[in-house]
């Protein structure tokens, strides 16, 4: 493969609207990062949308895999910051702009239940 990253674009929907949307991009490796932009199309947007997208771009493979995240969100969006710093540990934002960026380490996927092998120490 010739390109180390890969990209993807994810979409919360309610009906046919988009009602928030991620861009999210992976570096390969086994201490790859993974980072993405969330927002919401309209401050209007229900509660829970705004979780959903965060679980969507948490739940992709590719960032399941990595060990750091990168991400930027509207500044005063308590829903996504919220979430994220759910789904995410040492998690630190600063403000940049109309932006809030959040460095955070993504937790290790757990062995699936009735696995023997152990965890390395």
């Amino acid at each position: 493969m010739s390109n180390p990253d890969s990209a993807r674009h994810i979409e919360v929907r309610n009906g046919d609207q988009i009602v928030a949307a991620a861009e999210v991009t992976t570096a390969r490796g086994p201490k790859g990062t993974a980072r993405t932009s969330l927002h919401a199309t309209s401050p209007d947007v229900p509660a829970g949308h705004r979780r959903n997208l965060v679980d969507a771009v948490m739940d992709l493979p590719e960032v399941r895999a990595s060990t750091r995240l990168e991400a930027t969100i509207p500044l005063g969006d308590g829903e996504l910051l919220e979430r994220l710093r759910q789904r995410t540990t040492d998690a630190v934002t600063r403000p940049a702009g109309s932006t809030a960026l959040l460095d955070a380490n993504i937790p290790s996927v757990s062995q699936p239940e009735g696995s023997q092998e152990p965890d390395d120490v």
